[in-house]
């Protein structure tokens, strides 16, 4: 069955989609120029459409174990106003390389007349015959965060490359005598690892010259692997001043390999995502700061890409979702009241559009 289903996969990413074969190139979200960010959409589209159909979304994340997905799934049952009747289902797989688990559920949703899909992929072809499916039946679907399928017609998220260029920034910022510094990377193929830990390395390269990167190794969004792979190199570098991880799952078990050492004062660690315990960690001085991408926030904007779409609204290929980098100086401007927080990411965004 895993057999099969991997060889159709393999043969649907080759042969492609109708709609992808006939009308779309590869997607890359970083180099879409058919793209704008999330809170333009009310700027060009008008308020979210507040049709009477009860429409039914169904969503695949990749795992609720991760706190990011947990965050993002409430964002996805936070109620949209003036849409009483519309359900969401959200799903996942057991773990994050549950990658026929979470075709099983795909494909379930594709039979069950959902009106709209919200995808979140392990990898760039595990939900590929489901995709096939969905295609076949014109159904509606849209690609959010992660791994990216590159037939899809929609993707909600953040620019991951940007993710690391922000903690490269803040490195170069706080840490101005530079020093020797160390990527925990994603899981080895993944689109939002490879292009964190590009734009990370890529900033440096550029605008961090007192800095050098020492060491990259995987982390595959494990807290304990990632603290393994922190310890060697802590005992490979002892003069390291800092860390950067792709996610805050695997931030906070270098935060722990840090702590252990005894250099949490000589060892800034940057984490990705934004989620509770990181920003918790964050305020309390110990994870020096997450490049925040506000799961929950994107979780509303996927629904309202999908509401908007099932309204007939025709979208750019790309909504770029939010991100900000949070540490302890500017801990309170992102977190509290939603709406503040919302105002707070608005501003800045704006003003960044204009430089």
């Amino acid at each position: 069955m895993q057999t099969s289903h991997l060889v159709l996969s393999a043969l649907s990413v080759i042969c492609c989609s109708n709609l992808f074969a006939e009308d779309l190139k590869p997607l890359d979200p970083i180099k879409e120029p058919d793209r704008i960010a999330w809170w333009q959409l009310e700027e060009k589209f008008g308020p979210i459409p507040k049709e009477s159909a009860n429409w039914k979304i169904g969503v695949v994340e990749k795992t609720l174990v991760n706190e990011h997905w947990r965050e993002m799934q409430q964002g996805y049952m936070t109620p949209i106003e003036g849409l009483p009747n519309l359900k969401v289902d959200v799903q996942a797989a057991q773990t994050e390389s549950d990658q026929l688990g979470q075709l099983n559920i795909a494909e379930n949703m594709v039979t069950k007349g959902y009106n709209a899909l919200c995808i979140s992929p392990i990898s760039n072809v595990n939900l590929q015959p489901a995709i096939d499916e969905a295609n076949a039946k014109k159904l509606i679907w849209i690609n959010v965060e992660d791994a990216v399928i590159p037939s899809a017609a929609y993707f909600v998220g953040s620019d991951y490359r940007e993710n690391g260029m922000k903690a490269a920034r803040w490195f170069i910022k706080k840490r101005p005598s530079g020093g020797k510094v160390a990527v925990i990377e994603g899981q080895p193929g993944s689109y939002a690892a490879i292009n964190r830990t590009k734009g990370f390395k890529d900033a440096i390269d550029a605008e961090g010259k007192a800095f050098k990167v020492v060491a990259s190794l995987p982390g595959n969004w494990d807290r304990q692997q990632s603290y393994d792979a922190a310890t060697n190199i802590l005992q490979r570098y002892p003069d390291l001043i800092g860390f950067y991880c792709n996610n805050d799952t695997m931030a906070l078990g270098v935060v722990e390999a840090v702590k252990g050492a005894g250099k949490l004062k000589q060892i800034a660690v940057i984490g990705t995502d934004g989620v509770p315990d990181a920003l918790l960690s964050v305020k309390n001085g110990e994870l020096a700061g997450t490049v925040d991408a506000f799961p929950a926030l994107t979780g509303e904007i996927a629904k309202e890409v999908a509401v908007r779409l099932l309204a007939g609204q025709k979208l750019p290929r790309v909504i770029a979702s939010a991100q900000a980098m949070v540490d302890q100086e500017n801990y309170s401007r992102y977190t509290g009241n939603p709406a503040d927080v919302k105002k707070a990411i608005i501003e800045d965004e704006r003003s960044a559009a204009k430089n």
